[in-house]
């Protein structure tokens, strides 16, 4: 956003500290309401695939909750100690028609019926915000889930929908990022490859533009106390369109850690 000076009485402006998981509920309630997302429910096919941040957004869309684990195909945890996922069961991806659940529509057979204007919601695991560019890690010697639905998206042209927090931000330029991932260097450790993402990319700071038309941006990170990751948000507009979004803010405090949420 422009942050232009003002004589500071045209605007009213608030702030609030997110942690990870308080971001992720945010931005799952704003992908819920996106005019592209309400109209794929309305009149076609939302596709959500498997993630942390796109569990939450299955369980705006579903209305249920989904324990922590079973809609998620890989994370990324501390290499010494950490909490660990154990999902009894494994859901797949989620796909529903004029807003209905298919439960026994698998991802190809909805890929299959992908048509313009239809809706695909896949998380990542970089974020160059500036250049509004994503990255998402591909284990798969075959492109994975990735390699799937991006070129159905280009040639049906279907909406994709990246939600991803801004603790994923990266120093550096995306592009390059990729590409350097991407070379074929002698690497000492496993190292999966990275795909570039462009698509709508829905972080905090669009949520609550989403949700309550304000104009926000990140003054700070991090933390301690569980507040590790985390973004200090500042936003502005006037002030109803202010106090909506601290509200909605203040509902979603409190959200328990991915891990720690059975």
């Amino acid at each position: 956003m422009g942050m232009a000076q003002t004589d500071g009485m045209e605007i009213s402006q608030a702030h609030a500290v997110l942690t990870v998981a308080e971001g992720k509920r945010l931005i799952a309630k704003a992908v819920a309401q996106m005019p592209v997302v309400k109209r794929a429910l309305a009149n076609g096919m939302v596709i959500i695939c498997k993630g942390t941040t796109n569990t939450y957004v299955a369980e705006e869309l579903l209305g249920k909750k989904i324990a922590s684990g079973e809609f998620v195909i890989g994370n990324v945890t501390p290499a010494k100690g950490g909490a660990v996922l154990t999902a009894k069961s494994k859901m797949p991806e989620i796909v529903l028609i004029k807003g209905k659940h298919q439960p026994g529509m698998s991802l190809d057979e909805a890929l299959s019926k992908l048509q313009a204007g239809d809706v695909i919601i896949k998380g990542g695991n970089m974020l160059d915000y500036r250049n509004k560019t994503a990255g998402v890690w591909i284990g798969s010697p075959t492109g994975g889930t990735t390699g799937k639905i991006m070129p159905l998206i280009v040639a049906r042209k279907a909406h994709l929908v990246i939600p991803i927090g801004l603790e994923k931000q990266v120093a550096g330029l995306g592009t390059e990022i990729v590409d350097a991932i991407n070379e074929p260097v002698n690497s000492i450790t496993q190292q999966p490859s990275m795909w570039l993402l462009r698509g709508q990319i829905v972080t905090e700071i669009e949520a609550l533009d989403i949700l309550a038309d304000v104009r926000a941006f990140q003054a700070s990170a991090g933390g301690i106390g569980g507040a590790e990751g985390a973004s200090w948000l500042v936003w502005r507009g006037n002030g109803a369109n202010v106090r909506k979004a601290l509200g909605i803010v203040e509902g979603v405090q409190g959200e328990s850690p991915f891990a720690g949420r059975d």
